[in-house]
């Protein structure tokens, strides 16, 4: 709202006023969840290139093709959230490194050019020595990727449930859950029952850790503030997102957690898959539940 114009210099004075609706919303949640499935999966893929390179045939394309699609849904998303789409290329012309969305879009944009890059040299050149070094590189700078998401809700004042360095945890364990979950669907046959086994392990942990967590905040959230306390009524009880965050949460994590433990046994590929499958859907729910709570809270 424009208070007053001052002529002589031209400067308007504004006024802060309460928004009231939903800031951010499900292009929001796209960005994220779409990031974690693109970041996590080169983490998938660089882990499994130490632990058996032998496999990595037939998944060095495919896999990091699929990530670079999900990468490109994070960037669309992220493009579409702006207020001003058009002026994104200041970003780039004239950046702020002081802003968490500056960084964070020269990161992005770094690490889908190395994903193009490495495309191209393993799917022309069949060069696997010069992918195979490139993968250390963009497998560091996806952990910056993933995580700047974490700094810019850590930074949006008076919504104290997002806070740091939870939310970084959370950022990391979805990667680690989406990316491992992926990798099992993409994998399939070319996958040896053992490294199944390693990936479903990592996407059981991932889902204990990251409910954990959730089941602290739920349980001892209150504690931090009242504020806290007030969001979290809209999860709890009779609160109108709480049907939700429950379904998100056994989706996402309960779930697979039992799904993977009885694939352990049966040894069972099918079994894993769903949990696979699960676990990637159930991540969208949750990620849009917790970042729409805080902010049905008024600020006046």
């Amino acid at each position: 709202m424009v208070h007053e114009t001052l002529a002589a210099t031209n400067a308007v004075v504004t006024l802060d006023v309460a928004i009231p609706d939903i800031f951010w919303g499900w292009y929001v949640t796209m960005n994220m969840w779409a990031k974690s499935i693109g970041t996590g999966l080169v983490f998938m893929l660089f882990l499994l290139l130490r632990k058996n390179p032998d496999e990595m045939k037939g998944l060095r394309t495919s896999t990091l093709i699929v990530s670079f699609i999900f990468m490109n849904i994070f960037l669309l998303f992220t493009l579409a959230d702006l207020h001003q789409p058009f002026r994104m290329w200041h970003i780039f012309f004239y950046p702020h490194w002081t802003s968490a969305i500056t960084v964070g879009a020269w990161m992005a944009s770094i690490f889908v050019a190395l994903e193009s890059l490495m495309i191209v040299i393993i799917f022309f050149k069949k060069d696997t020595a010069t992918y195979d070094k490139l993968l250390f590189w963009i497998t560091l700078l996806a952990i910056p990727v993933t995580l700047y998401t974490a700094g810019i809700m850590a930074e949006a004042t008076a919504r104290e449930l997002w806070q740091m360095p939870t939310e970084a945890v959370q950022m990391i364990l979805a990667a680690t859950l989406s990316g491992s979950a992926a990798i099992i669907l993409l994998g399939g046959s070319k996958l040896s029952d053992e490294t199944k086994q390693f990936f479903g392990a990592i996407l059981g942990l991932s889902a204990l850790m990251a409910f954990i967590i959730y089941m602290s905040e739920y349980i001892f959230g209150a504690m931090k503030s009242e504020e806290v306390a007030a969001i979290l009524h809209y999860v709890k009880g009779d609160g109108e997102y709480a049907t939700m965050f429950w379904v998100g949460q056994w989706v996402a994590y309960i779930l697979p957690m039992l799904l993977i433990a009885l694939a352990r046994v049966s040894k069972s590929s099918a079994i894993l898959n769903l949990a696979a499958i699960l676990a990637i859907a159930g991540l969208w729910v949750v990620k849009h539940i917790w970042l729409i709570i805080p902010q049905l809270l008024p600020l006046s």
